[in-house]
């Protein structure tokens, strides 16, 4: 590797996939600069404009799904299953995005009062112009296009920054959005490659708005950049998202989510399960059913394999210090254990008995591993769940009252009796709270984060003897006022 060259390899074997540039501040800003001449030119498209770019994009993608799976497959990891379902999400996305934005963001007309009634008064939601995106290795375009495919639905254009251990891949995203429209002008969507330096360029190249996910940490890091310059921030940051189970619930179906939730993508999904709170009339149950459901998996690069490596090798220490962690402080591992840990794969772990302020219940682990503990109520599930500095989301199994519970947890989403679910439904924001992150993707919510709110109060005829924001005004107006305040405001007690 030379100082200006990243190597892109695939983490299940250390092959060399490609080696890219490393993009520079110069470079970034000259990116940015690109981006925002065309952005004009992006805006005035309109919203039936833009929604046929982006539907032209989605069926490009669809033409070329195997190109694209099978890259996802060598670069991230995954297997080519889970590369096409993540596909299949971003394809929903991106045509929920061009097919709502023109009724999410269209101007509105809203009451102007009583007393302003000569005037109209409108919400517009224009375009901020260029933002900047910067992309997590674990979904490389499932999560990237949340804030990709909404902001540009919003008339914005993006510059896309990719994870330096996805950079393939996001390259090949970025370009196909221009193969799919060769009529329309270069750098409508963009990417820069590199390492943190390049996505801490983007941060301060002037974009109008930075959408980033990824650890808390980096997010704290890109927020105190930003603030320098005011620029607007997104935050999508770190889960410990948990599951109750209670007494009520379907165990069998809860053991079966629960087990994908945890250990699908190798662990390494910011709304995975990470922590399990149990009824304890169930607990002994879940427990025999979760460990039917994880005997079997096994990770792998080949067809067979249940989900694949450890996209990023340093994360591997990290998760073999949360079990040991665990391990040294009384918890036992009810499923595999430190020896599950290898170079590159991680067997499943579940862990019993871990105390609540153990690193494997408190630290965002990303990885396969899953931390179960009994409890004698839906009250104590629900004080632990909100205990954690993080509130990304939750999953409630409960036949009867999965509502009610949900509505307790602290969290940004939260999926009843399925693993998962609100990610997949493109018109419902996703987001979190606390240490888990700012700002919402997805949904209208999610269109309204790449635009700025401009009102608008526009006096359509004058009525003589009423100008109140006048030094001309009268003291007889005034009473009058007084009058009408009275009977409409002074009458509850």
């Amino acid at each position: 590797m030379t100082e200006d060259t990243l190597r892109s390899v695939n983490p299940a074997t250390g092959e060399l996939l490609a080696e890219w540039p490393i993009d520079d501040e110069a470079s970034v800003t000259a990116t940015v600069e690109r981006a925002r001449v065309v952005a004009s030119f992006w805006r005035e498209l309109g919203f039936d404009g833009r929604k046929q770019a982006l539907l032209r994009w989605a069926s490009y993608l669809v033409r070329n799904t195997d190109e694209l799976t099978e890259l996802i497959h060598k670069e991230n990891g995954k297997p080519a299953e889970d590369a096409y379902l993540e596909l299949m999400l971003v394809l929903e996305h991106i045509d929920w995005a061009a097919k709502n934005a023109k009724r999410a963001l269209a101007p509105k007309r809203v009451s102007p009062g009583p007393f302003m009634a000569n005037h109209e008064a409108v919400v517009e939601h224009p375009p901020l112009g260029v933002v900047g995106v910067i992309g997590p290795w674990n979904y490389p375009i499932y999560t990237p296009t949340g804030s990709v495919a909404y902001a540009l639905a919003a008339g914005n254009t993006v510059v896309f920054k990719p994870s330096e251990y996805t950079t393939s891949i996001g390259v090949w995203y970025a370009r196909s959005f221009a193969l799919a429209n060769p009529q329309l002008p270069g750098g409508i969507l963009t990417a820069v490659t590199g390492f943190g330096a390049t996505g801490a360029a983007l941060v301060t190249s002037g974009v109008d708005k930075i959408a980033f996910t990824g650890s808390t940490p980096t997010g704290k890091r890109i927020m105190a950049a930003a603030a320098e310059t005011l620029t607007p921030v997104l935050l999508e940051c770190g889960g410990k998202d948990a599951a109750i189970v209670a007494h009520d619930a379907d165990v069998s179906a809860a053991a079966d989510a629960i087990a994908w939730a945890a250990m699908a993508n190798s662990g390494q999904t910011c709304v995975g399960t990470e922590r399990v709170y149990v009824d304890e009339t169930v607990y002994d149950r879940f427990l025999a059913e979760l460990k039917s459901k994880l005997d079997n998996l096994k990770p792998g690069s080949g067809a067979d394999a249940s989900y694949g490596p450890m996209t990023m090798p340093k994360q591997i220490d990290l998760v073999r210090e949360h079990i040991a962690d665990a391990l040294e402080r009384g918890g036992r591992a009810l499923v595999g254990g430190l020896e599950s840990v290898g170079d590159r794969f991680i067997g499943p772990v579940v862990l019993i008995d871990t105390p609540e302020d153990s690193r494997a219940v408190t630290e965002e682990t990303f990885g396969p591993t899953l931390t179960v503990r009994k409890v004698k109520s839906v009250d104590e599930a629900v004080e632990l769940t909100n205990a954690s500095e993080f509130g990304l989301a939750s999953t409630v199994f409960s036949k009867s009252h999965g509502m009610e519970i949900g509505r307790r947890l602290r969290v940004g989403a939260t999926s009843i009796n399925a693993p998962l679910s609100f990610g997949a439904i493109s018109a419902l924001p996703f987001g979190g709270t606390g240490a888990s992150g700012i700002g919402r993707i997805h949904g209208e919510e999610g269109l309204r984060e790449f635009t700025r709110t401009h009102s608008f109060a526009r006096q359509r005829f004058a009525i003589p003897g009423m100008a109140l924001l006048s030094f001309g005004r009268k003291a007889s107006t005034v009473a009058v006022i007084r009058r009408v305040i009275g009977l409409k405001h002074g009458r509850h007690s």
